[in-house]
Order: structure tokens, then C-alpha cells, then sequence
């Protein structure tokens, strides 16, 4: 595969995708015995596929580090996708308000990484959200990983953990050779968490912990390497559960009700 710019999109289920052939459907978890959907799969070449429980799509993100030689790769999700107000005038249909092949690289002549606008939590910290909502050791055992092993790493994710807001969701674009730089540094960290962290009694929401985790590693490199960025927003298509979120919110900030499942 040799191409300008492909954005692969992790998923479960068959769906209407974009009708714009940069889009790129990838099936996530085929290893771990998922009914094949004749989407490319995660699991072909060099891939994480049979871990995709831990990693949840950060599977398709690993997949195309590893087998992808486009100039600029970009990862999202069946249900979000980098939208732009240009696209409001195209009609009510949600698919089209999603960044077409144009938009995407008139944008990127400019920027090399592009990202989505930051999630704000206002009344927390990133770390003390994290703990509230998934109330395990994992946060810590990540922090402990980056002080033993690049302290570069642990400083700019001090920082990034007293931050009230973050570039979360594991999607982004860049062009492919800041796409691996990032890939090489989350993956060998995640690896060592995957090792360390306890996971006997979990439930399949708390089994995803590398996948949760690694939305506050995004900020981390960009932190370490002063890289410029452009924020675009990323938009859940199907329409935010914003209630129900903000009522999970607050349990989990003022009663210790942990999140059971992904909003």
C-alpha cells in the first residue's frame, strides 16, 4: 500500500463509512475470534490483533505503524471522525460533515500533526479523573514505568496529569514519520504496563486499561517534543450521550461510582 493519505477506522461492526476512499475500514480483534467482516483486519502482517482486549483500538493504530507506508497516516473511530464547518452548507446527512481528502490535505500543508480540540474536565485533574472514573493502580504503575525509564517522559506526563484538559480518543493524523515517532514511543511503554499491571477479576470495560492510558501519552510526546499541531474537532457523528456523561461524571467525582462501559 503507497499512498498520500489514508485514515484507518477502527471497528467492530459493519457500518456506513465514509464514501471517500481515504477512509479505510479496519476490523479490530479478528484474533480473538471476532466473526470476520471482510473490512482489512488488524490481524495481517505485523500486528497486536490477539491483544486487542488490552489495547482496544490502538490495535488498528499498531497495524498501520507497522504495514502502512503512506505519507500521511491518520487513525479514528466508526463513530468519530475530524469534521470541519465548511461541510454544515453540504446538507443534514451526518457523514458529510466529515473532513473530505481535499480539506484534510489543504490542512496539512501547514501541519504536520493535526489532533483533536481538547476534552475539558473542569472540577478535575486528568489524573485525578482517571482514578475517580477506573479507580485502579494502573495510573500510578504507567507513572512509575516513565520515571524508571525516560525522564523526559515522566516530567512532561506530571505535567500533562495536573492539566485539567487533554488531546484525548486515540485519533489524530500526521504524516507518516511523526505517526511511527509516536507509535515507537508509546508502544514499548505500554508493553512493560501490559506486564505489570494486575488484570485477574476485571471486567471487559477495565480490561482496556493500555487503551484508556494511552490518551494521555498523546500530550506527553507532543510535550517532550515540541512539535506543533493544529487542532481540528472530532465529532462522535451518531450524537453525544452528553447527559448520561455528565451524570457519570459526577458519581464518579463525588459518590466513587466507576465507569462500567464507554459512553
Amino acid at each position: 500500500m503507497n499512498d498520500k493519505l489514508k485514515i484507518y477506522v477502527s471497528t467492530h461492526k459493519k457500518y456506513n463509512f465514509p464514501v471517500d476512499d481515504i477512509y479505510i475500514p479496519v476490523q479490530v480483534g479478528i484474533d480473538e475470534g471476532a466473526p470476520v467482516l471482510g473490512y482489512q483486519g488488524d490481524n495481517t502482517g505485523d500486528n497486536i490483533s490477539f491483544k486487542h482486549k488490552y489495547y482496544s483500538d490502538l490495535s488498528t493504530m499498531y497495524w498501520v505503524w507497522k504495514n502502512s507506508n503512506v505519507e500521511y497516516a491518520g487513525v479514528c473511530h466508526y463513530r468519530r471522525y475530524f469534521v470541519s464547518k465548511k461541510n454544515k452548507n453540504r446538507g443534514n446527512k451526518k457523514l458529510n460533515k466529515i473532513l473530505n481528502e481535499k480539506e484534510i490535505l489543504d490542512l496539512l500543508k501547514d501541519n504536520d500533526i493535526l489532533i483533536p480540540k481538547k476534552r475539558n474536565y473542569f472540577i478535575e485533574t486528568i489524573e485525578s479523573h482517571f482514578k475517580h472514573t477506573h479507580g485502579n493502580d494502573d495510573y500510578d504503575v504507567l507513572r512509575q514505568i516513565l520515571k524508571e525509564k525516560n525522564q523526559k517522559a515522566y516530567d512532561a506526563f506530571n505535567i500533562v496529569s495536573k492539566c485539567r484538559s487533554a488531546h484525548i480518543f486515540n485519533c489524530f493524523i500526521m504524516k507518516k514519520e511523526y505517526f511511527n515517532s509516536y507509535c515507537s514511543f508509546i508502544f514499548p511503554i505500554l508493553f512493560e504496563l501490559e506486564k505489570r499491571v494486575d488484570i485477574s477479576n476485571r471486567t471487559e470495560y477495565e480490561m482496556r486499561f493500555c487503551g484508556y492510558l494511552a490518551e494521555f501519552l498523546l500530550d506527553t510526546w507532543l510535550i517532550i517534543n515540541n512539535y506543533p499541531y493544529k487542532e481540528i474537532k472530532l465529532k462522535v457523528i451518531e450524537g453525544e450521550k452528553k447527559l448520561k456523561k455528565i451524570i457519570a461524571f459526577l458519581k464518579a467525582k463525588f459518590f466513587s461510582i466507576k465507569y462500567d462501559k464507554s459512553f
